[in-house]
């Protein structure tokens, strides 16, 4: 790619776009312009512009996105054959398991959840597809991210906001980087309330015919049912199961 052919007003508008959260669903153009590190000038004509074409509301003070910005994720999740394949599996490990089962993918320092799914609500929030979580303390972000080469799962965790949610939870790159390593080695990821007290999961890897880590595949439960210690000898055996059946469907 050359210099020339990178849009920048049209990289601004993105950032723009992502400025806006659940926890921040309604921004002024200083928290824009605050979060994306834009001037106020290029930050208002991106807002307005956005406002213009039907993706935002403005009040005349906040700004909020609309339904109209959920094209964006639907033309992902349409045209990606992954929730598509993965879905039928999902559904039968979940009712096999007794337990919510989900398949993500990894963009950035991030998963995003492609299918879920539900068996009983173990988490405080609601996810679905087009969730997203920190990968650094998400058991199928940890188990893609040990699929990267090491110095770049270092730069993704150093882009994370390393917050402790519980006091379990990792936050420093070395042990993160260590857990990584065991990751690697046993093939499968465990997280015991690290990103919420209560819940653990456990997550292998969705590989192609390649041996190319596509995405993730994990089994969450209440750590009162069924503690960390014991995801292994209940969990592994299917969650792989059901990993090397997609693996041939997988592109």
């Amino acid at each position: 790619m050359q210099e020339t052919d990178f849009l920048g007003g049209f990289a601004k508008g993105l950032r723009v776009l992502e400025a806006f959260a659940d926890a921040r669903p309604k921004l002024s153009i200083a928290d824009v312009a605050r979060l994306t590190g834009l001037d106020r000038a290029t930050t208002r004509r991106c807002l307005l512009t956005l406002a213009r074409l039907g993706y935002a509301d403005y009040d005349g003070k906040f700004f909020s996105l609309t339904p109209r910005v959920l094209r964006l994720g639907h033309a992902y999740l349409s045209a990606t054959p992954l929730p598509r394949i993965v879905q039928p599996h999902l559904d039968r490990l979940s009712q096999d398991v007794a337990q919510s089962a989900s398949v993500s993918v990894l963009d950035g320092s991030e998963i995003v959840y492609v299918a879920r799914a539900s068996y009983q609500r173990v988490m405080s929030i609601n996810l679905m597809p087009g969730s997203r979580l920190p990968a650094y303390c998400a058991s199928m972000g940890r188990v893609m991210l040990a699929a990267l080469p090491p110095e770049d799962a270092l730069v993704r965790i150093r882009q994370s906001e390393l917050r402790a949610f519980t006091p379990s939870t990792l936050t420093e790159p070395e042990d993160l980087m260590d857990e990584l390593v065991r990751v690697r080695e046993q093939g499968y990821a465990i997280i015991d309330q690290e990103l919420e007290v209560g819940l653990c999961s456990i997550a292998v890897p969705l590989k192609d015919e390649r041996g190319h880590v596509l995405a993730a595949l994990n089994i969450g439960a209440s750590a009162a049912q069924i503690p960390a210690s014991e995801l292994v000898g209940h969990f592994l055996a299917p969650l792989r199961k059901t990993a090397d059946v997609l693996g041939p469907m997988l592109r």
